[in-house]
Order: C-alpha cells, then structure tokens, then sequence
C-alpha cells in the first residue's frame, strides 16, 4: 500500500442527476466535456446525422428536463434544439448523405462522422468526449462510452436533439422532392407504410442502396463487408408514423457540417 502522500487522489461522485459525469469530470480538469449521438443510424433512407456538443458547466437549472429526444415530443425537441443552440458553448452537425453511407457501411460512416463532429469543435475544443453506448476511438482526447448516454449525459441528450431535430427537417425537406414514400411521416425509418411504398415505386436516390431490404427491391445484392440493417425495435423513434418519388440527385454532400459555433 503506497504511503497517503503517494495516493491519487479520489475521484468523489456526487450525484448531479444527468449532469453527473460533466460535473465529476470538470472538477477533475478533463473539460470541457462534448457528448456526441446520432439519429438514423439504423433508417434504409435519408442521411445518417451525427452532433457534437459542448453544454456550459453551469447550465443544468437552465437546461433542467433535457432527455434523450427519443423520450421527447415533436414540438418538444424543436423546444430544446433552440435552446441547445441559443446556450451551448460549441455544438457541430455532421451530415452524411446515403451514397456515402452506402460506401464506407453504416457503422464506419457513423464512427467517421463522430471523429469529425468532435474536430469540429473548434470554439470549446473537448478535453474529454462521452459516447452513446459503445467505445469510440480516435477522438485525440479521452472518451467514454456511457450505457443509455443520452438518458443520463446531458451532453449526449443534447447531440441527439441536435442530430434528430436536424435529420427530421432534411427529411421533411425531401418529402417535398419524393413525396410518394411519407419521408415526412416516418422519416425513412422501416415501417410498414415505408416497405410498402418501396416495393409500389421502386428505391429513390435517397435510399441506402447497401441496406438488404432497399437492395432486394432494387435487384441489387448487398456488398460484402457492410454492416447494415441490424437495427434494434428501440432506434425506431416512438412517434414515427407511417405513410406511402421519382429518383434526384443527392444534395448533401459526403460529411458536410450543417450546424457549429458556440451559443449566445
């Protein structure tokens, strides 16, 4: 046993309910901390949306009922994504459209948009960076990954409101260019509604061609290495509906940021 002296010192927990590892993490110097989410991870259209943010250590009353935006309404999320951008002290969108998803794979394309929406923190560049659920590397700083992260990190709620606000406008958006599939109802997800008017019209250019169900229709098979529709019940968000384009041109550029800077 080394003399007291010698001993780190001890990391004291005190419970700050989702503000918890921010605020253990700041005291110990790591800050400032970003938590980093995606939305439509496991949707066969649409782009694959990844955030980053950085909240301010002292914005937990300010920020008091921030959730996983999967828990949250429609009107609620659009609530805290203004919110979000008005007091965050750095936040970055990464959008990867689904020709590039299609060609790095989806979890690939998820782990290289993490990497890049945490570079693209360049107002409050993180000290330490808190993922959802699984281990992410290459970050250059300290992470850690935190089971159910968006229900218990505020910063990590706060990138998934930031990236499904986000992939819920491009979506909307896109039901106005392919309006026979509802992308603005069940915003590419695999619902009934969707698989039925995939198989009426046939995939767009905004479906994910290496995804088995969209590649199946298409007479396609789907490409070796690629890991793509292993999506559980739980990423298919609650209040996604269903609903029943002709083919156009991708329009968001391979990794493009849509969103960045600090809040006011």
């Amino acid at each position: 046993m080394l003399p007291d002296g010698l001993r780190p010192p001890r990391a004291v927990v005190r419970d700050a309910g989702s503000w918890t590892l921010q605020s253990v993490l700041q005291r110990h110097g790591l800050g400032p901390v970003a938590g980093v989410d995606e939305a439509g991870r496991g949707a066969s259209a649409g782009p694959l949306v990844v955030a980053a943010c950085v909240l301010r250590p002292g914005d937990a009353r300010a920020l008091d009922g921030l959730t996983d935006s999967k828990l949250l309404t429609p009107a609620a999320r659009e609530y805290w994504f203004d919110r979000i951008v008005r007091r965050a002290l750095d936040r970055a969108v990464i959008v990867v459209p689904p020709a590039e998803v299609d060609r790095r794979g989806v979890h690939v394309a998820n782990i290289e948009g993490m990497r890049r929406a945490v570079a693209a923190l360049t107002v409050a560049p993180p000290g330490y960076v808190l993922t959802d659920g699984f281990a992410v590397r290459g970050f250059g700083r300290p992470a850690l990954a935190v089971p159910k992260g968006d229900q218990v990190a505020a910063c990590i709620a706060a990138a998934s409101v930031l990236a499904k606000v986000t992939r819920d406008r491009i979506m909307t958006e896109l039901d106005t260019v392919h309006d026979r599939y509802g992308f603005a109802v069940h915003k590419g997800y695999n619902t009934p509604e969707h698989e039925a008017a995939l198989h009426e019209y046939g995939p767009c250019a905004e479906h994910r061609f290496s995804f088995a169900n969209v590649a199946a229709v298409a007479g396609r098979g789907v490409p070796t290495g690629l890991v793509h529709n292993e999506v559980r019940n739980e990423e298919v968000p609650e209040d996604v509906e269903g609903a029943a384009g002709e083919a156009g041109p991708t329009r968001w550029e391979p990794m493009e940021i849509v969103t960045g800077g600090a809040g006011r």
